[in-house]
């Protein structure tokens, strides 16, 4: 069973560095600079900040079907990054981190789900994967609760 991980695309973000910090907060949104090379995964690039790097923190909705699942969270985005690729191959800020792994169907219906610690991960994507209901994985860091990535099926 082969998956991809694709990040976030950068465009709708791309204004959002050109506002000012009330135009930010008018969204609900902050202009955030990073203080430790850990700690704050951008959702396009699939990496963490480095320390010193600006970053925005917005209010985010990574499940936005018509259900009760429908879920939405704050997220990370640096400026200038490329949306990054991974095939059958987990993105670097997966690495370390426990991952709450929320399998659905087609329509948007929870199937299943799985927590997995530091190095499970791939091995449980594929596992939930052999399940031919199961269309797509949203991943959550499991400690903070904010989307990481959404896993499609190959």
């Amino acid at each position: 069973m082969t998956y991809s991980i694709q990040g976030l695309s950068p465009e709708p973000f791309a204004p959002l560095f050109a506002l000012d910090d009330a135009g930010l907060a008018a969204i609900n949104a902050r202009r955030v600079t990073a203080t430790a090379d850990r700690g704050f995964p951008c959702r396009v690039s699939l990496e963490d900040a480095k320390a010193g790097e600006a970053l925005i923190l917005l209010h985010h909705t990574s499940h936005d079907v018509e259900t009760p699942y429908r879920s939405a969270y704050a997220i990370y985005v640096r400026p200038g990054v490329e949306a990054a690729t991974y095939r059958d191959e987990l993105p670097p800020v997966f690495e370390g981190r426990a991952l709450a792994l929320r399998a659905f169907a087609a329509d948007g219906m929870l199937q299943t789900a799985r927590l997995v610690g530091p190095g499970e991960a791939d091995g449980a994507i594929r596992d939930l994967f052999e399940d031919d209901a199961i269309t797509y994985i949203d991943a959550h860091n499991a400690a903070y609760g904010c989307f990481a990535a959404r896993i499609e099926r190959n």
